[in-house]
C-alpha cells in the first residue's frame, strides 16, 4: 500500500453508516420552504425571459434573493459533511419540463460549473430506460431498467431531479467509501492495497483523441490527506477485453468482490425512494451511489424519468494526476465531464 495511506480508520461526517442515516433523515433531507420555492421560481422566470439555451445558464442569469445562502451550506455539506443531500417539495407537477430544467440547472450554476455528460456537450442528462442492453459493453447502465451497481460518476458532484418514478422499484442507494475502507481495513487488510493499483476502467466507446479505450485510475486514491474513490465494476470487468489493460489477478478479483459485498451490506448502505420534485446531490469523491432495478409503467408518458447534472465545485479537494485520464483537467472548479474539441454546452429537454 502507498506508505502515506493511514492504517487507522478514517473518521469524520462522510464515514457514516447506513442505519444511522436511515434513522435520522434530518442529516440528509431538507424540505424547501414556500419562500424558497418562490425565490427559485422567480429566478427561473427571469432566465426564461432571456430566451437562451439552458446549457448557457450562469449564476448571474438566475438571481436568488434567499436561497443562495442555503446553496453555500449545501456546498459545505457535500464537500466536508455527510456528502449527500435531498431537497424536497419542488411542485414539479405544476411546471413544464423547460421550467423544471431551468430551476435545476440554475441551482447547479450556483453550486458550481455544469459539466458535459457526453461527447455531444449535454449538461442536462436524462436518466430513463431507453431499452439499451445492460450486457452490451458499449451500453450506459443508466439507460436500462436493470439494477445498477455501486459506482461513482465522472464529476465532483452528481445531481438528480426526479420528474416521475417507476411503477415499482428504482430506489436510490448510497454508501460511504470511507466506511467500506474502514471495514476492509478491519477485516481484510491484506486485500486493501490492491485497490490502490492502477486498475483499468472501460471508457465504453467515449474515447478522447489520443487516449486509450480505458482509464487507469485506482479504485481508492490517497492524496493530500484525503481518500478519494473512483469505481464502476462493470466497466472494470469489461476493460479486461483490452490486451494492454493491467490484468486482474485472482487477489484483485477477491478485493473487488469484497468491495462490492461491503457496498451492498445493509450495515453500511441505506436506500431512499426519490419522489417527484426531489433533488438529490451526491459527492462523488467520498460516496458511491446505486439504483435498484425497476418495473416501469406501460404508458410511455408515465415512465420513470430523472434529470441529471454533473457539477464541478470551487473550493473542492485536489485530485491526483491519474484523474486527468477521466477529467481532462484536474483544475479545481473546472474539471470533470466528457469534453471534446467540438463540445458546446447545451441542455436538451428530451
Amino acid at each position: 500500500m502507498n506508505h502515506d495511506v493511514p492504517n487507522t480508520p478514517i473518521t469524520g461526517p462522510a464515514s457514516w453508516l447506513g442505519p444511522d442515516m436511515a434513522n435520522a433523515p434530518e442529516k440528509w433531507l431538507r424540505n424547501l420552504t414556500p419562500d424558497e420555492i418562490t425565490d427559485l421560481e422567480s429566478a427561473a422566470s427571469h432566465f426564461l425571459a432571456l430566451d437562451r439555451d439552458i446549457g448557457e445558464i450562469s449564476k448571474d442569469d438566475f438571481p436568488l434573493k434567499k436561497f443562495d445562502s442555503y446553496i453555500n451550506a449545501l456546498r459545505e455539506k457535500l464537500l466536508h459533511g455527510v456528502g449527500v443531500e435531498v431537497l424536497r417539495g419542488l411542485p414539479t407537477d405544476t411546471y413544464t419540463q423547460e421550467f423544471m430544467a431551468t430551476v435545476f440547472c440554475g441551482i447547479g450554476a450556483h453550486l458550481g460549473s455544469a459539466r458535459s455528460q457526453n461527447a455531444q456537450g449535454h449538461i442536462l442528462g436524462h436518466v430513463r430506460d431507453i431499452g439499451a442492453d445492460a450486457n452490451d459493453p458499449n451500453s450506459r447502465i443508466y439507460q436500462t431498467s436493470a439494477r445498477q451497481t455501486f459506482h461513482t460518476d465522472s464529476a465532483d458532484v452528481v445531481g438528480l431531479l426526479c420528474i416521475r418514478g417507476a411503477q415499482e422499484g428504482g430506489k436510490s442507494l448510497l454508501v460511504s467509501a470511507m466506511s467500506i475502507y474502514n471495514k476492509m481495513l478491519n477485516e481484510r487488510p491484506d486485500l486493501l492495497p490492491l485497490l490502490f493499483d492502477p486498475i483499468a476502467t472501460d471508457r465504453r466507446g467515449e474515447i478522447p483523441e489520443g487516449a486509450k479505450p480505458f482509464m487507469e485510475i485506482p479504485v481508492l486514491n490517497w492524496h493530500e490527506g484525503k481518500l478519494t474513490v473512483f469505481y464502476q465494476r462493470q466497466y472494470i470487468d469489461s476493460a479486461q477485453r483490452f490486451p494492454d489493460a493491467m490484468r486482474l489477478t485472482d487477489k484483485h478479483v477477491e478485493a473487488l468482490d469484497l468491495f462490492d459485498a461491503y457496498a451492498n451490506d445493509p450495515e453500511l448502505n441505506f436506500a431512499m425512494q426519490l419522489q417527484p420534485g426531489d433533488m438529490q446531490f451526491v459527492y462523488n469523491h467520498s460516496q458511491l451511489h446505486d439504483r435498484t432495478g425497476f418495473l416501469d409503467w406501460p404508458d410511455p408518458k408515465m415512465r420513470r424519468h430523472l434529470f441529471r447534472l454533473w457539477i464541478s465545485v470551487a473550493g473542492d479537494r485536489p485530485l491526483p494526476d491519474c484523474f486527468k485520464e477521466r477529467y481532462g483537467s484536474i483544475e479545481i472548479g473546472n474539471r470533470g465531464g466528457i469534453i471534446t474539441k467540438e463540445t458546446k454546452l447545451v441542455a436538451p429537454l428530451d
